[in-house]
């Protein structure tokens, strides 16, 4: 039964962290009981409590069902008929369906048997186009339209369309669709039957295409992804403050080359699990995970300045973070005969880009240590680490009580 229902109009979801002295002193009270100066001597436990329970939040929320289809991210398979003929199967989350549904004005009643079924078949139907190099459009029709078969989230439609009349090369045109979906949306696209078929992911810049002409090669496909990578982690501002954070009390060179290792090992499983399908994550409690550890990284440099076993913590907390660069990749979308060089070129472009903010900050404290005696300033870490903690609440809160309040 189709489970998208609404009416014009109607948005609603369908079923959808002193002086030198002063810190060592400090480190030797007990504050509220809490033994700080034992767990000083065993980073594993000063670290564990609250790794411990981001760790047991990932395993809770591996239990949850993953969606199979992502979020303005939609399908369209393209079969030659013969003849000129062509299907063209659309396919994509109810819920995407519905926001762009509820924009559209419908005059008639959608209340009778099949007449919301119709109505958006008809919907797609004008927002996907085959047509000549010349603009022509092919005749089409819809043969089905509703709940799709492989997926009780999705929306499927099937249409046909008839390019006897239109001469040359014949071009498939999914703008009209993908401008009503909104900036983000991305369509994944096949072109013919089985595994040999040829896919791509095309966008509101080419989502205009000859069907004729050769797939991307995988350097395209790399280098597409590797620029990805390095957009994904410059403009993702909450892992630039993990990172900061993190840093703050480094001097020497190898434990950087450890934080930023472990990080990169950590995260490099999960953004691959989840890619692959294996072990996909809501997206909110991820972010709201990822906002928890920029915060515990921040106010434990008020408890320790002990760099060299930070690895540890940031191994572990990678493992989160890993899913949210996985979510920009899936936002991208990846070419199902593509998947290897799509997440090698990504990862490698994230790890560009965490490098080279490294390579940024660690230089400059260094430098400011030479201006200040040759020690690192506590109050510029504490300074630092107070406006990152802060971003992190901001965050966890935008990400937690906004959001449930705004939903």
């Amino acid at each position: 039964m189709w489970t998208v229902r609404m009416a014009a109009g109607d948005s609603r979801r369908a079923g959808s962290s002193s002086p030198q002295a002063g810190m060592a002193e400090a480190s030797r009270r007990s504050t509220a009981g809490f033994n700080w100066t034992a767990l000083n001597g065993n980073p594993i436990l000063a670290r564990g409590g609250a790794v411990l329970a981001a760790l047991v939040f990932l395993l809770f929320a591996a239990a949850l069902p993953a969606a199979a289809h992502t979020a303005d991210i939609s399908t369209a398979r393209i079969v030659p008929k013969g003849d000129r003929l062509y299907s063209v199967d659309v396919a994509l989350l109810a819920t995407d369906l519905e926001r762009m549904f509820s924009t559209e004005d419908q005059a008639s009643d959608l209340s009778a048997p099949g007449a919301l079924e119709k109505a958006i078949g008809l919907f797609i139907l004008k927002r996907v186009d085959l047509e000549g190099a010349d603009g022509k459009k092919c005749r089409g029709s819809v043969d089905s339209a509703g709940e799709d078969p492989e997926s009780a989230d999705g929306a499927r439609i099937v249409m046909t369309f008839d390019c006897s009349d239109v001469q040359g090369n014949i071009f498939y045109n999914a703008q009209p669709l993908l401008e009503v979906a909104g900036s983000r949306a991305r369509q994944h696209t096949f072109i013919g039957e089985g595994a040999n078929a040829s896919q791509s992911v095309v966008d509101q810049s080419n989502a205009r295409f000859d069907l004729s002409a050769p797939p991307a090669s995988v350097w395209q496909l790399a280098g597409r992804y590797l620029y990805a990578g390095v957009e994904h982690i410059l403009t993702g501002y909450d892992h630039i403050a993990f990172l900061l954070a993190v840093v703050l009390w480094a001097r020497r060179v190898w434990p950087v080359v450890k934080i930023v290792t472990a990080f990169t090992v950590s995260h490099s499983v999960t953004l691959s699990l989840a890619v692959l399908g294996i072990a996909r994550l809501p997206a909110a409690p991820i972010e709201a995970a990822i906002a928890f550890s920029i915060i515990f990284v921040a106010v434990e440099n008020f408890f320790s300045r002990n760099v060299d076993n930070r690895w540890m913590v940031t191994f572990l907390f990678g493992f989160i973070h890993g899913f949210g660069f996985a979510s920009g990749l899936l936002e991208l979308g990846v070419p199902r005969n593509a998947i290897a060089p799509a997440l090698a070129s990504f990862n490698i472009g994230v790890e560009l880009g965490q490098i080279g903010i490294v390579l940024i900050v660690v230089p400059a404290l260094l430098a400011i240590d030479r201006l200040t005696g040759g020690k690192r300033s506590p109050r510029l870490v504490y300074g630092a680490s107070i406006i990152i903690a802060l971003l992190g609440g901001y965050w966890l809160l935008m990400r937690t009580v906004f959001l449930h309040a705004s939903s």
